[in-house]
């Protein structure tokens, strides 16, 4: 009111005008100018709509404490599905606006505008009289409106309350709907067919099968309304976990061998790629999942899974004459994994199917190079997760084409047995750090150390471009196990994990150890120019720094080694699963790294992608449904 003259304009307005976020409120104050808020609100972009609330006719943009304002709202919503359609829309145009939703005060809890113009009048009178100007007038009139209803406005203000609550969780509701139902319409479109059949996915369409009830149709896939900017290549499994469930209290939390155990066994879609392409999915912007099913029930049970979860299945290829990749775990009593067994024989087929190009006169197709790298190269996502369930070769293409579109790699090393491949790809040599093939790594302790033999063994450590990035890292020829214990501790320091780490870290320029119960260790060069190397709050994690001439020292200014600790102490029975925790701290990661850019800073995603994790370690899925309340943090 009165900004024409004092230019009292709040700042949320503009904010409004800046921030793609859907507001729902009750209007605005009756005692403020609705008129011209609503007239700057349009300068800013911000469209405005009123709920209709079961009226026809001329629907009035409310006044908080009275449905009718004397001003026609410009657009009126329905309901709450078509809210959300608006929103939905909004999103997939990008705009980067607000929306503001009006949501009327219940009808019984409405102050008659004619009382409420008298109220505000007097209000109005007495805070002039008074000089209650700036800062001050709104405290004061709201006060003088309590006393003149005789605290009617305070009940009011409750009802409103609550009623935005209801609008916004129903308004909420419907978008998850409306966003799965689109991402699963993305995924496939029926057609009808003259019998029921499995169709092969071909390199032209993207095509893949569709799953109704218990027999496949033809299904051609449309491509998603936005190219995703994340890419995760590897396994897609149907995942069994089996939970010793001892009968007595006494009885040992170990299950016995060479002999049936009594368990509790769950069934749910997993397989590292597919855990860490949910994960970033729920908490970031859509992802594609490039990875192979069977023909068999297996596979149609993955497809039908993938649609529900509201993963886009463009990347997925249904495979004639294999197997869906399976995956049982065996836990004891405290839900640790024991034992685990793992068919991934779909990722692990002849090259002429997969890694290299077919050098024979077969009908055998080049999987990798048909269908999956085009879509790497027509989409260009920022970034891309590789899981070790590939062959090297695999890798090694999967590298190459990623390099060509200068997308960040992160590989995921899955297990001992599969971590080292990293290290073996055929004529493929890794590249170094500024140049590095790889960019980020989260191994837990043991897969740390199965990297670092293979790297020792195959000779890593003796290439000339190795010991030019660690001769610039800084680190005394003495050693730095002072500095690597101030930075972390003792017993991680005598394992030799820091120095491991240090070791990879040419190839693999951020490391993320995951040490269960004990955190995250980050090791990671930072670049010559980087801020980090002088800011005040970085300077106890940074290493070491390099010394030498920016052309001696390949870009490198220094090591940032941090061990935080785990974001929450899990109760032992609080623990559901411990299937698919790694997945989701590299899923959160790395949708965290996409979202924020050139400029992202890894230290500031640890503690949310642990937050993330313990989520799913409560969670009888291999993906926790509740990290889409993190988004917002990322």
């Amino acid at each position: 009111r009165g900004a024409e003259s004092t230019m009292d304009i709040s700042a949320d307005l503009t904010e409004l005008g800046r921030t793609p976020v859907a507001v729902v409120s009750s209007g605005c104050k009756s005692f403020l100018d609705i008129g011209r808020t609503l007239e700057y609100l349009e300068t800013q972009g911000v469209p405005v709509a009123t709920f209709a609330d079961g009226r026809d006719g001329r629907i009035d943009f409310p006044a908080f404490w009275t449905r009718e304002s004397g001003i026609q709202s410009s657009m009126v919503l329905d309901n709450e599905k078509t809210a959300a359609a608006v929103i939905h829309a909004h999103k997939s145009l990008g705009l980067q606006s607000g929306l503001l939703f009006a949501n009327p005060i219940p009808e019984a809890f409405s102050i008659a505008k004619a009382e409420m113009d008298k109220v505000i009048d007097e209000a109005l009178q007495e805070a002039a009289q008074a000089g209650a100007t700036g800062a001050a007038n709104t405290p004061f009139i709201l006060a003088k409106i309590k006393d003149l209803t005789g605290k009617n406005s305070v009940k009011s203000n409750q009802a409103l309350i609550e009623n935005n609550v209801r609008r916004g969780t129903s308004v909420a509701a419907e978008l998850m709907k409306l966003r799965v139902e689109t991402e699963q319409g993305q995924a496939s479109m029926f057609q009808p067919a003259p019998r029921p059949q499995i169709v092969e996915s071909g390199p032209s369409n993207h095509a893949q099968s569709g799953i109704s009830k218990a027999v496949s149709t033809p299904v051609e896939l449309t491509k998603p309304s936005k190219l995703p900017t994340v890419f995760v290549a590897g396994a897609l499994a149907v995942d069994f976990s089996c939970d010793y469930a001892p009968i007595s209290s006494t009885a040992s939390k170990e299950p016995a061998l060479h002999t049936s155990n009594p368990a509790k066994i769950s069934q749910s879609l997993g397989g590292v790629a597919h855990n860490v392409a949910r994960a970033a999915n729920l908490v970031g912007d859509p992802v594609r999942l490039c990875s192979s099913v069977g023909h068999d029930l297996s596979g149609r049970a993955a497809l039908d899974a993938l649609a529900s979860e509201g993963l886009e299945s463009t990347g997925i290829k249904t495979r004639q004459g294999s197997s869906t990749a399976q995956y049982v775990a065996v836990n004891d009593a405290s839900k640790d994994l024991v034992i685990a067994m793992a068919d991934m024989n779909i990722l692990d087929e002849p090259a002429a199917h997969l890694g290299q190009p077919s050098t024979s006169t077969s009908t055998s197709s080049d999987t990798l190079g048909d269908f999956w790298l085009p879509q790497l190269q027509e989409s260009k996502p920022t970034h891309l997760v590789l899981d070790a369930n590939w062959q090297p070769s695999s890798l090694a293409r999967w590298l190459e084409a990623a390099n060509s579109i200068s997308a960040h790699v992160a590989f995921e090393p899955v297990s001992t047995a599969k971590a080292p491949r990293i290290f073996q790809l055929p004529q493929t040599p890794l590249k170094t750090f500024p140049n590095a093939s790889i960019h980020l790594s989260t191994p837990n302790s043991m897969e740390l150390s199965a990297m670092y033999a293979a790297a020792s063994s195959l000779g890593f450590f003796e290439r000339q471009d190795w010991w030019a990035v660690i001769d610039s890292l800084g680190i005394p020829s003495t050693g730095a196990r002072v500095a690597m214990t101030m930075a972390t501790n003792s017993a991680l320091v005598d394992a030799g994990i820091p120095q491991q780490t240090i070791q990879l870290l040419p190839f693999i320029p951020k490391i993320c150890v995951k040490l269960g119960a004990d955190g995250v260790l980050l090791t990671q060069i930072l670049p010559a120019d980087d801020p980090r190397l002088h800011d005040s709050a970085s300077s106890p994690y940074i290493l070491s720094r390099c010394f030498n001439l920016p052309e001696e020292s390949s870009g490198v200014g220094g090591v940032y080694m941090r061990l935080f600790p785990a974001a929450e102490k899990v109760d032992e029975k609080d623990i559901v699963s411990v299937n698919g925790v790694g997945d989701t701290f590299l899923g959160t990661i790395v949708a965290g790294l996409a979202n924020r850019g050139e400029h992202a800073k890894i230290e500031e995603l640890i503690d949310i992608a642990q937050k993330a994790a313990v989520l799913t370690l409560k969670s009888k899925e291999a993906v926790s449904p509740e990290l889409s309340s993190l988004r917002s943090l990322l």
